[in-house]
């Protein structure tokens, strides 16, 4: 077969095999093989090969060269991991929602706690201790929340309803259970998927399904109430609206927020990006005063009625960009703590600018993407904070994301 045009054939032809030792993990999850390559005079040259586990001995066939590194399959793992398990889901390796599956559940953990180390090292040129990851209670069947995709129907018919497969294309990888999603979710999706399949000639274009838990149903219109509870707390939402989707972990996630935002110095929170209140909420008996700012309006109307719900006066809500906080509030710097859970695109450089002007004495960044969390980081101390503990949480079993909440003060 010849290659495509746009192939790269050095320092290996396409489909070439070799034999390859996984030296680690990548912060893809894939797994990362450094060797020699004599005839092109490189050295410790970088093979990614998705599925694999450290340790292990596999056989992979090259898909691509990039300019430091070539990307390759698994063909067969020659020498197997004793972390390796056998995947719940019979989709595993064709969708791209989960990278995980294979590996035991305590080495996904340790991965990911060094997943951050690395990335804190590489991308922040920081060398600091890195909390054990916390561990999901529930390993499988933890989202709430799930979005199937399907293609614009095509004479009046839907081909299939799913996920991004792993090896792209356009055209979604079919899915009629999913083993990460909540057994509600799997129990309605059948109908769900019946229904949709039946009213293909409604749909004009490409569509996403939502589907959201909420006290033991699942809700599908965007605009629909979500109950939730986290601790003593319950929590309104809309279904489209942003919310934590893994609830087994949330009331553990949000007391060490707490544990770390409050100190005997710190009597006032702001928490910007908000959201509905989660944190805001969850912390505000620990302070005097708590403003929160959400950019969406839904949003943070939610969480003054959320603040009205449970009872809580002590607490503001702003629907504003996340920067424009600092212009209204008079709380002393000296006693504030701000709280910062950024979309993955981390914090903008207008924001971090008015937050290091206002200058409080202690910052709690909450990310579910280290790597901008990491960029971002960089800028803190480069500010004066220094970095007091950093803790990754598994929100995400089965995947290589997670959520990591770093503290810093100065």
């Amino acid at each position: 077969m010849r290659p495509p045009k746009q192939f790269k054939a050095k320092p290996f032809p396409q489909h070439h095999e070799l034999d390859l030792k996984i030296d680690s993990l990548s912060n893809q999850g894939d797994g990362v093989s450094r060797i020699d390559v004599p005839f092109h005079g490189l050295t410790d040259w970088v093979v990614f090969v998705p599925f694999t586990i450290p340790g292990e001995t596999v056989r992979a066939r090259i898909t691509s060269n990039k300019k430091n590194c070539s990307l390759a399959e698994l063909v067969e793992v020659l020498e197997p991991s004793e972390h390796r398990v056998t995947p719940m889901c019979s989709l595993f390796q064709k969708c791209g929602g989960c990278q995980y599956q294979h590996i035991e559940y305590p080495e996904q953990l340790h991965w990911k706690t060094q997943q951050v180390t690395e990335l804190l090292k590489y991308n922040a040129a920081i060398i600091h201790e890195v909390n054990p990851a916390i561990a999901s209670p529930q390993i499988y069947h933890y989202r709430s929340k799930l979005t199937p995709h399907f293609r614009k129907p095509y004479n009046n018919k839907i081909s299939s309803i799913g996920f991004v497969p792993k090896q792209g294309g356009r055209e979604y990888l079919d899915v009629t259970n999913c083993p990460i999603a909540m057994e509600e979710i799997n129990t309605a999706l059948p109908t769900i998927r019946k229904k949709t399949h039946g009213l293909a000639k409604q749909y004009k274009k490409d569509t996403t399904l939502l589907m959201r838990v909420s006290e033991g149903s699942v809700e599908t219109a965007a605009d629909s109430v979500i109950c939730e509870q986290v601790g003593d707390l319950n929590f309104h939402f809309l279904a489209s609206d942003f919310f934590q989707n893994n609830p087994f972990i949330l009331t553990a996630f949000t007391d060490y927020a707490a544990h770390q935002a409050k100190s005997s110095e710190s009597n006032y929170l702001i928490d910007a990006y908000c959201g509905s209140g989660l944190f805001a909420l969850s912390l505000a008996k620990h302070f005097k005063q708590v403003a929160g700012v959400e950019v969406s309006e839904t949003s943070a109307s939610w969480a003054r009625q959320n603040a009205r719900l449970n009872g809580i006066d002590n607490a503001e809500f702003t629907a504003a960009s996340a920067e424009s906080i600092f212009k209204k509030i008079d709380f002393p710097a000296t006693e504030t703590t701000v709280l910062i859970d950024p979309p993955r695109a981390g914090c903008s450089p207008e924001f971090l600018e008015q937050l290091f002007n206002f200058s409080p004495t202690r910052c709690i960044y909450i990310s579910c993407e280290p790597a901008t969390q990491m960029r971002d980081l960089k800028k803190f101390t480069e500010a004066g904070y220094t970095i007091q503990d950093i803790q990754p949480f598994d929100l995400f079993p089965q995947t290589r994301h997670l959520e990591c909440i770093i503290t810093l003060v100065r």
